[in-house]
């Protein structure tokens, strides 16, 4: 790689870019030792568990601008609750039981993964994969568990935004005003069992990366940023690594 020229740039476009060719680095150097071609990836090996990247996706407002069509051939995607009604994860984990008995009417649970906890609403639904034992997690949470006992090298968690919108005080969620979810002008839900969570996930699994997708203006926990095996990108420097 070219040697930059510091000079030339803001502190912050040094740090976005140094991030952007480290990560570039490792990524080629897997690629090369896994012999996994991103751009060849189809359905089936997307699927399968081990793969260099993973994709586990929240539902927080900082995603909103990522093209989730886009990110097929990149590697397996694990999301949460409503996000099936307009794309498809490989995984998709809902634990709430309004969300499940939603989804099971559409029956999409026939056709595509779909994870949740044992419940007696659920005993005559047919096609839904249990956690066993149940987590007892919230989805999120559970999504980022799921992938790291699937032993990809790299998960990049999207739309963990954990704290509301306007300063905080706004309910955080691309699905807001939709059914079996708050209104926009909700205050925020409570976050700390969800950073709990995710730090849990993250101190258990030491030889997993975990990389943060977020926005210049998310909110950046100690609670995260003090393990070694994780690290944030920003949205526009995610875009630019995978061409999406």
């Amino acid at each position: 790689m070219a040697k930059i020229d510091k000079s030339k740039l803001t502190k912050q476009q040094w740090h976005t870019l140094r991030d952007k060719r480290r990560l570039e680095k490792e990524t080629s150097r897997q690629l090369k030792e896994t012999n996994v071609i991103r751009s060849n990836v189809n359905y089936v090996e997307r699927k399968k568990h081990g793969q260099l990247n993973a994709f586990v996706l929240g539902n927080g407002t900082s995603r909103k601008n990522i093209d989730l069509d886009n990110m097929y051939p990149l590697g397996p995607i694990y999301a949460c609750n409503a996000v099936y009604r307009t794309f498809t994860p490989d995984y998709l984990i809902a634990v709430d039981v309004k969300m499940i008995l939603e989804i099971s009417k559409t029956k999409f649970q026939h056709k595509n993964e779909v994870w949740t906890n044992r419940n007696k609403a659920y005993d005559r639904i047919q096609g839904l994969n249990y956690f066993n034992p149940s987590k007892g997690w919230s989805s999120g949470p559970t999504a980022l568990w799921l992938a790291s006992k699937h032993g990809h090298r790299n998960i990049f968690i999207l739309g963990f935004d954990y704290k509301g919108i306007n300063d905080g005080k706004s309910f955080n969620n691309i699905f807001a005003d939709t059914p079996n979810y708050k209104n926009s002008r909700d205050g925020a839900t409570f976050f700390g069992n969800w950073l709990r969570q995710t730090a849990s996930v993250i101190k258990e699994h030491k030889d997993i990366n975990y990389i943060r997708v977020i926005q210049p203006d998310n909110y950046c926990p100690d609670e995260l940023n003090n393990f070694e095996n994780y690290s944030t990108m920003h949205v526009e420097t995610f875009r630019s690594l995978f061409g999406i």
